[in-house]
């Protein structure tokens, strides 16, 4: 290996690990034990199919690894999405501890384990976005190189991430067991739309063929809907 991809390697496992850390610390404490189920099998549905999709991009497109580890938002308006976003989550995931700390929900084992089986849905998809699209960074930005993608997910709706990611944000409080945490997550998805529209007003200035694409996919996240 390389020093760029042994570079490049370090810093996916700084961040696979960063993320378990915190996901750890807003979670436990709140329940007050680290025998929370719930927890444990959001953060294995989490971060194994996460170390297995890093390693298969870095050996074959460690450049989308990069877009992927880079999370500096340059645009203003995005950058208040992702300060939201955040905000959405700390609470969220401090509010499941609490609600497992003093039993303020009662979820079935069945709705757990359908949300769990839902997340790992949406991992798929976002895998598949992954191999369909090597622009696809996580900030919103258009590359000099960079053109339509079409085909696959992009030929049914715009932003096939967006519901991936909509998918797997939905389920982990389900997952957590708690429908409270269910409710402050919720807010995500005004801002999604948010960040959507505002993506798309860079993509029609910037991007090649993005208008003629507009037309032939006319849904932006769900068939017939919107």
């Amino acid at each position: 290996m390389n020093r760029g991809r042994t570079k490049l390697l370090f810093a996916a496992l700084g961040k696979c690990v960063m993320g378990f850390i915190a996901l750890s610390l807003l979670l436990f404490p709140a329940a007050g034990t680290i025998y929370y189920r719930g927890a444990w099998l959001l953060m294995g549905a989490l971060f194994i199919p996460m170390i297995v999709l890093g390693c298969i991009m870095l050996v074959k497109s460690p450049e989308l690894l990069q877009r992927r580890l880079d999370a500096k938002e340059e645009r203003g308006s995005q950058q208040g999405v992702i300060r939201f976003s955040g905000l959405i989550f700390i609470i969220g995931f401090v509010v499941a501890g609490l609600d497992y700390r003093l039993g303020w929900s009662h979820m079935s084992h069945a709705v757990v384990h359908t949300a769990t089986l839902f997340f790992l849905i949406g991992y798929a998809l976002y895998a598949e976005v992954l191999r369909e699209n090597v622009w696809l960074s996580r900030i919103v930005k258009v590359e000099s190189e960079q053109s339509v993608i079409s085909t696959g997910l992009y030929g049914i709706v715009r932003h096939p991430m967006y519901i991936a990611t909509l998918i797997m944000f939905v389920a982990m409080p389900l997952v957590l067991g708690s429908w409270w945490s269910l409710a402050i997550i919720a807010f995500y998805i005004p801002l999604i739309v948010i960040r959507i529209l505002d993506e798309e007003k860079l993509l029609h200035k910037e991007l090649n063929g993005y208008d003629e694409y507009c037309q032939k996919v006319r849904w932006r996240l769900l068939p017939f809907v919107w």
